[in-house]
């Protein structure tokens, strides 16, 4: 055939009294043997032979059992046939769809049927469209008891492509939902030495994108969702969790409507009481995409605005516990509160608005050192969530309306004789360094006042490097402020010889982010004064620490001619010294 000796149908007559035979298995082996021509010929075949075969396959298809498989292996071979005539692939599946019990067959056979209806899926969309509903139908019945993982994985597909591509499910939708929803949580452990490489983290995505896939399915899918995330296994928990993040995606405030006090009941439940981080992680994760799916859909002027009747559920179980820091559902609580803040702008202002003044109220009623850290330590996490939007804006901004009490805090912070206070307070001082048009002119010179102050504290060097690294990523956005007080101070401090425990501190200060270069070259040289204290002093370690900040400051000053004369009148002799006494 392949050589053009022989047609197709000249075969199919050579064949002729092994496909008319009375013996069901003889009439198989014919079949069996035009198949395997037909699977490595089809694409020579005429637009008349497909038509041919394919009414010969389709009539087949009601013959004994033991012929369906090869049956539909030359069915496979046609569906892959580009002049297959208009209304052949609709005819096929129906035929299919109505002689053939699929989950009877044999795993191959029914993974050839799902290989058809892909096949047709692939170049006949619109023939099959015609089909409306029924095609979903047939393709349920198909489905229906599937158990084999790779033919799972097919099945899971052509669901996808089902919705994915707008076919008509008609009154299907919930027939489609229970024939794929019911392998829901995967349990698949893959046996040992397993040739087909299917892992059970394969078949869990693949069952997540089809149940994610379709609002459709939303009123069968999250009561499922809530019945798992309450079960007693993890694995199921977890795959809950995340299906249901994933179809937060598509979900509108329709969908979710009616299920938000049970999903948000379950997720508090499992963040207050779970063990587990992962759960826990999960659990943080929908809660964000539920805030940010509430904050997306459009409202009109008559419908509630469910974003902000969800987030009052979520502050009134979880406020009264930021008041108690020494309790162990504080931190859970706080946890809760930022994932739904961090979901949009809008979320933020509402969850901060009630928030942030409870916590100023509370860090100054707890006097305790460890109370004061936890308190801000939530305090900077709710900040930290603003510089996801950057700018604070004026006219909404709850931040902006508490500047004097936040910034009071965070100063009396870095006053406090506890080191791990001290360093919270530094962090936080670096956030509201990072957004934009927060520190007045004032501020910022009290934050560079105290973070001199910090940085020459010799006897603690935890606050110290902090102050430093502190300097290091806040004098780019500030440069004049930073070269106007803390050069000259800085300065004042190695001429009187008590900046000697600086020089780690500033080196890995600078190091965190290139300084712009005139500011970078004049620290260049105050390094190298450090560097020289550091070697008399005998420490080795402070030197080659101040040695690679050089290196990085000097990679930034390559173009400024001001900064390279500064390296060749100071900075190269000092360090060709050092080298030389290193040496010696």
């Amino acid at each position: 055939v392949k050589d053009g000796n022989w047609t197709v149908l000249q075969l199919v007559e050579a064949l002729g009294s092994c496909l008319e035979n009375t013996d069901p298995r003889t009439r198989g082996r014919g079949i069996q043997l035009l198949s395997q021509v037909l699977l490595q010929c089809y694409s020579l075949l005429q637009e008349k032979e497909v038509l041919h075969l394919v009414l010969f396959y389709e009539n087949r298809l009601q013959d004994h059992h033991l012929v369906i498989p090869s049956v539909l292996q030359g069915l496979r071979a046609l569906s892959t046939c580009e002049v297959l005539s208009p209304g052949l692939a609709v005819s096929v599946l129906k035929a299919i769809f109505q002689e053939v019990h699929v989950q009877s067959l044999l795993q191959l056979d029914r993974h050839t049927v799902y290989s058809i209806i892909t096949n047709f899926m692939g170049t006949r969309e619109e023939e099959l469209k015609g089909l409306g509903a029924d095609f979903t139908f047939g393709f349920i019945q198909v489905m229906d008891g599937e158990k084999d993982p790779r033919n799972l994985l097919v099945a899971f597909q052509i669901v996808r492509d089902l919705i994915a591509k707008n076919y008509a499910l008609g009154p299907f939708v919930e027939e489609l939902f229970e024939v794929t929803s019911c392998y829901f949580p995967i349990d698949f452990t893959p046996p040992p030495n397993d040739p087909h490489g299917i892992q059970r983290e394969d078949l869990i995505l693949s069952l997540r994108a089809v149940l994610a896939s379709t609002p459709q399915f939303a009123e069968f899918l999250l009561p499922l969702l809530i019945e798992k995330m309450d079960s007693d296994l993890q694995s199921a928990k977890l795959d809950s969790l995340q299906t249901l993040t994933a179809c937060c995606a598509i979900y509108g405030q329709k969908e979710l409507q009616e299920f938000l006090p049970s999903l948000w009941s379950s997720l508090r439940r499992e963040v207050f009481q779970t063990a587990s981080e992962k759960v826990e992680a999960e659990c943080l994760a929908a809660l964000h995409a539920l805030s940010a799916c509430l904050s997306r859909s459009v409202l009109s002027s008559d419908t509630e605005d469910l974003l902000d009747s969800f987030l009052s559920s979520i502050l009134q179980d979880c406020r009264h516990h930021l008041c108690e820091p020494d309790m162990k559902l504080v931190w859970p609580s706080a946890k809760l509160l930022q994932a739904a803040a961090g979901a949009s702008l809008r979320a933020y202002h509402r969850v901060t608005r009630s928030v942030l003044p409870l916590l100023l109220e509370q860090y100054t009623k707890h006097p305790q050192s460890s109370q004061r850290r936890t308190i801000l330590e939530m305090l900077l996490g709710f900040l930290e969530l603003q510089q996801k939007w950057g700018h604070v804006e004026e006219d909404e901004s709850t931040l902006l309306s508490l500047r004097a009490p936040i910034c009071s805090v965070v100063f009396s912070a870095l006053t406090d004789p506890s080191v791990q206070l001290q360093l919270v307070g530094i962090r936080a001082l670096t956030v509201l360094g990072s957004l934009q048009g927060f520190l007045s002119p004032s501020d910022l010179e009290l934050v560079v006042d105290h973070l001199i102050r910090l940085a020459l504290r010799e006897e603690d060097s935890q606050s110290s490097k902090a102050a430093m690294e502190a300097a290091g990523s806040l004098a780019p956005v500030y440069p004049k402020v930073f070269s106007g007080r803390m050069v000259p101070r800085l300065e004042e401090e190695l001429q009187s010889g008590r900046a000697g425990g600086l020089g780690k501190g500033m080196a890995s200060g600078l190091g965190v982010k290139p300084v712009p270069c005139p500011f970078g070259s004049y620290m260049a040289v105050r390094l190298c004064h450090m560097a020289q204290v550091g070697s008399e002093a005998g420490s080795a370690q402070d030197l080659v620490s101040v040695c690679q900040s050089l290196h990085r400051v000097a990679l930034q000053c390559q173009q400024d001619a001001e900064g390279c004369w500064y390296y060749h009148q100071t900075v190269v002799p000092c360090l060709l010294a050092m080298a030389v006494q290193a040496a010696m």
